[in-house]
């Protein structure tokens, strides 16, 4: 077998193989009573009209019309593998109390879904894009979706723009087309986007593939041990395989050719036993080292650096195996921030803080309020929430005859679980619309642009940049290029150098 095979295109011809019977099953209708016929509909001669006592065309047609669910409104491209995740160093849990951290060799049942935020469903994986970077761990304390990005920033640092800023990567309202004035409009109003913008245009805004590219849980997150002791925590998943980027010319002709390139590439390198792994780690913050710290801890378009706060190994995470239908198991996936086990909470990150609503109620409108009882979402650890029931699609007993009102003396269940306490802090200040927008939005940047990126990479990024830039108005450009300038002046220079040179040839560098 050629070490070269395409899994993911020879899949029916493997099923094949895989189906050697010589017994032929019969096709039933959906309530399990044999079909007589599924190639001819019932009709009155041979040429004359449809019978409605055709319930074979009836069900065929009316799953049809019913059998697309919404997409997501970002992510909703992606791909997706189950795996384990296995600790491998004992450090995290002086941290934390998750039971998912408590030995040295355990391993949880997972699964990840990776995706692009800004496409439609039928979108090309190789477009300049972050990437969703979303897991969830079955563990025995309940799910823990940790939901991030290959980036361990973003663009804003209050959720109230969030829908605004995905609105500029969609479609123009009126053309329905993609919009180079929306989105650097938008960006250029809000300087605090400058960081991710960054990041998005340098060779890491087209990863080759989902498994040559890092994960974050991005947002800061609060750890707690058992002894109730609380730290501040974020999120790394190093890929095992090696960053990999896509050249823009290769990426562009990829999106042509292969618009599925990043989902073939996972399936065929898991079929082919190529299992792709990361390496987890945490970054610590105490309270202390918080209150103060120059910057705002919870800032999502800041990072923390890691000669400040080093990178302390947790576990591995691997996937190795496919998903057996990608609807049930992929498309019917979701994740939610909100979805916390005992000893890992929420910060005051008001990006986070956001997301714990968005993600489940985004769920319920696009899956309904049973969710979580679909198998890929469901716990696999005791589940009793008696007073939520009811509603579409009940997939579960629905609690049979358990009383759905809380309290009540008919059955023994607790209510309070110590192990779930969170920690206690202590918040003041006056309640109010806080504007960030003039808060450090540049230094950062600078120290990336000064210390991080190579003489070729410094000219990529802003190569990248004005070949993008190019489409919008002029006013739009000078306003990028005064906001560039801000992270240096030779940035901002080089960026209207660069746009001049594309005026004159009419064509990207």
């Amino acid at each position: 077998m050629s070490n070269n095979k395409d899994y993911a295109a020879d899949h029916l011809v493997d099923l094949k193989d895989k189906i050697k019977s010589d017994q032929k099953t019969p096709l039933t209708h959906l309530e399990g009573c044999p079909i007589q016929d599924k190639t001819n509909s019932v009709t009155v001669g041979a040429r004359g009209p449809l019978l409605v006592q055709d319930v074979t065309f009836i069900e065929e047609m009316a799953h049809f019309d019913r059998e697309r669910i919404p997409e997501r409104v970002v992510h909703a491209k992606g791909g997706g593998a189950f795996g384990y995740f296995e600790v491998t160093k004992p450090d995290i849990q002086k941290y934390c109390k998750a039971a998912i951290f408590n030995k040295v060799g355990k391993r949880t049942p997972m699964v990840a879904r990776f995706s692009t935020v800004g496409g439609e469903s039928g979108s090309a994986d190789t477009v300049r894009d972050p990437r969703g970077f979303a897991l969830k761990f079955y563990t025995e304390e309940g799910n823990w979706d940790l939901v991030g990005n290959n980036t361990p920033i973003f663009f804003l640092r209050d959720p109230v723009l969030f829908p605004s800023f995905i609105h500029t990567q969609k479609r123009n309202p009126q053309t329905h087309l993609k919009d180079a004035n929306m989105f650097w409009d938008f960006i250029t109003l809000r300087e605090e986007t400058t960081h991710q913008v960054c990041f998005l245009f340098s060779d890491r805004g087209i990863p080759d593939g989902f498994r040559h590219m890092n994960g974050y849980g991005s947002h800061t997150f609060k750890l707690v041990n058992d002894k109730g002791e609380a730290v501040y925590c974020k999120f790394h998943l190093k890929t095992d395989e090696g960053i990999k980027n896509l050249p823009t010319d290769l990426a562009e002709k990829l999106s042509a050719s292969d618009p599925d390139y990043s989902l073939r590439d996972l399936y065929n390198a898991i079929a082919a036993g190529k299992n792709p792994s990361w390496t987890m780690y945490i970054q610590v913050m105490t309270y202390d080292q918080a209150k103060k710290w120059h910057l705002n801890p919870f800032d999502l378009t800041k990072v923390w650096p890691h000669g400040e706060f080093p990178l302390i190994e947790v576990g591995k995470m691997v996937l190795n195996q496919n998903p057996d239908n990608y609807f049930a198991q992929i498309e019917q996936l979701s994740f939610a921030p909100s979805n916390f086990v005992p000893g890992i909470e929420a910060s005051p990150d008001k990006m986070l803080q956001g997301r714990l609503f968005a993600y489940q109620d985004t769920a319920r409108h696009r899956l309904g309020a049973n969710f979580h009882a679909i198998p890929v979402n469901k716990p696999r650890c005791p589940v009793m929430h008696p007073t939520m029931r009811d509603g579409p699609n009940t997939y579960d007993d629905n609690h049979k005859g358990l009383p759905n009102y809380w309290p009540n003396s008919f059955h023994n269940l607790e209510d309070k679980c110590p192990r779930m306490t969170t920690k206690i802090d202590n918040v003041t200040g006056d309640v109010h619309r806080h504007d960030s927008a003039g808060e450090d939005n540049y230094s950062q940047v600078t120290t990336f642009w000064q210390k991080v990126l190579s003489e070729e990479e410094k000219q990529k990024l802003v190569d990248n940049i004005a070949g993008h830039l190019k489409n919008a108005a002029s006013f739009l450009q000078e306003r990028a290029i005064g906001n560039f300038s801000k992270v240096h002046s030779d940035f901002g220079t080089r960026l209207r150098a660069a746009l001049k040179r594309l005026d004159q040839h009419g064509s990207r560098i």
